[in-house]
This record gives structure tokens, sequence and C-alpha cells, in this order.
């Protein structure tokens, strides 16, 4: 196994070969615009993923993911050589399809959005259905009872000998 540090400096390394290696070398007509984002090497460093996006419809992403297949034995020997290892990684293209993911998320949340401010519009307007106050408060009989309780108390203390009155 090889230092961790080692190989994400690698797969950095490929991700950087190979975008200039593309912007360079490449002539194929297929080939359309294209932006190397992201490369990953397993840690024995044989085998390497390249992550990539292309700006356009799905026939440029079609044509450029056949452009880099047919371009992939010059990317590996040119990866090989630079790196310098005893084995040159083999590369797997990725279409990275994070600005759709992207987009997709926005669009979750713009219905999110609209869908709260639908519920703040309703609550806004709402009205109970029954009395504000679901359940009996009585506050007559209450104060009423908290009444009788001290006058009890004060007559208890103002009869001599213990409650007896007269």
């Amino acid at each position: 196994m090889s230092d961790p540090a080692k190989v994400r400096r690698h797969a950095e390394r490929v991700r950087e070969l190979v975008a200039s290696v593309v912007r360079s070398q490449i002539k194929d007509p297929r080939l359309g615009m294209i932006t190397i984002t992201d490369a990953r090497i397993t840690a024995d460093l044989r085998d390497a993923t390249v992550f990539y996006t292309v700006l356009g419809d799905a026939v440029a992403q079609a044509d450029t993911a056949a452009a880099l297949e047919s371009a992939k034995g010059l990317l590996r020997s040119t990866v090989g050589k630079a790196l310098g290892l005893r084995h040159s990684p083999t590369l797997t293209f990725v279409l990275d399809d994070v600005q759709d993911q992207v987009k997709h998320i926005d669009d979750l949340l713009a219905a999110a959005r609209n869908a709260d401010a639908e519920v703040q519009r309703l609550a806004a307007q709402a009205k109970y259905a029954g009395e504000p106050q679901p359940y009996r408060v009585d506050d007559e009989t209450d104060e009423a009872d908290e009444t009788e309780e001290a006058d009890e108390a004060t007559d208890v203390k103002d009869t001599p000998r213990g409650g007896e009155t007269r």
C-alpha cells in the first residue's frame, strides 16, 4: 500500500497531465468543450479514474466520450512516462454530472420554498375550527374557590379557642 499523501499527489498529477494532453495533443473533432474536473487513483497506483464535464447536449457528451476512448492509449502512455511508475495506470473516463445534480437540487429547493410560502400564506388566513381555547377554563369558579378558602382561613384565626364560633 502507498502513502495516502503520495496517492493524492499522483491523482492530482494525473488530472493535470490528462488536461494538458487533451488541450494540446488530441486533435479529434469529436472532442467538445471539455473540462477535466478530478482524478482518483487506487492505492496500488494501477487504476485511475478521470472525471470530466462537457459543455453541450447529450450528443456532444457522447462524441467527447468516444474521442476520449480513442485517445486512451496516448493518454495512458503520457501519464505513465510522466509519473515514472513501474506500471502505467489504466485510465477510466467518467462523465461528471455534478452540474445536472446541482440544477436538480436547486429545483427541489425552489419547490420547497414555494411550498413553504404557500403554507405561510394559508396559515396567515387560517381560523380555529372551534373555539380559540379548546379547554374550558372557568375563571369565575376558580376565583370564587380562592376567596372561600381565604375566608375560612381568616375565620379560624379570628375565633377564640380554635374554631368555635359564637
